[in-house]
């Protein structure tokens, strides 16, 4: 991406606005529509934000915009409080510590990683769902909320080419 092409990195732009399309994406998939019997999935869009806000630049605020998405996901899908924000958070931090490795790498090697980030927070959330449950969640749902969570990679390394070069100080 050319420096001329780079757009500045104001928080509203590479966090509010993704939040809130997160928010509504979520909102929409959980519209009780059925067609022949099957509901459509329903992904874990914050995911995409673990991903690229990792990778985009360390900041302060990330975290906490991800706390406030994980929350809203507990509440949302009436799960018990502290499950996304804890499994969005172990993602992000695995993430931020890899971020030197995967900066530079190809775009399927980097959907290989996003797929990992998205199995290692889905894993969590399982672990934590069974412990806090007492009885494992159902595999074929959670494997198949992985599956459409890590279909989600394109909008990830979309929000990753629009905002990589934004910032001066890590270029």
């Amino acid at each position: 991406m050319s420096l001329a092409a780079a757009r500045p990195l104001s928080p509203w732009r590479w966090l509010a606005t993704p939040m809130l399309f997160c928010i509504v994406a979520t909102l929409f998939f959980a519209i009780p529509l059925r067609i022949g019997g099957w509901q459509a999935p329903q992904p874990v869009f914050p995911m995409i934000l673990v991903f690229a806000w990792a990778m985009i630049r360390p900041s302060i605020l990330a975290p906490f915009g991800l706390l406030a998405l994980g929350v809203f996901l507990d509440l949302f899908w009436g799960g018990p409080l502290g499950l996304w924000p804890v499994s969005l958070l172990i993602a992000y931090g695995v993430v931020l510590t890899a971020r030197s490795m995967l900066v530079g790498q190809s775009q399927p090697m980097l959907w290989f990683w996003y797929g990992a980030t998205v199995a290692l927070a889905m894993g969590a959330a399982f672990l934590l769902t069974a412990l806090e449950a007492h009885a494992n969640p159902n595999l074929g749902v959670v494997g198949w909320q992985t599956l459409v969570t890590i279909l989600l990679y394109p909008f990830a390394y979309r929000l990753l080419d629009r905002f990589e070069d934004a910032d001066v100080r890590f270029r």
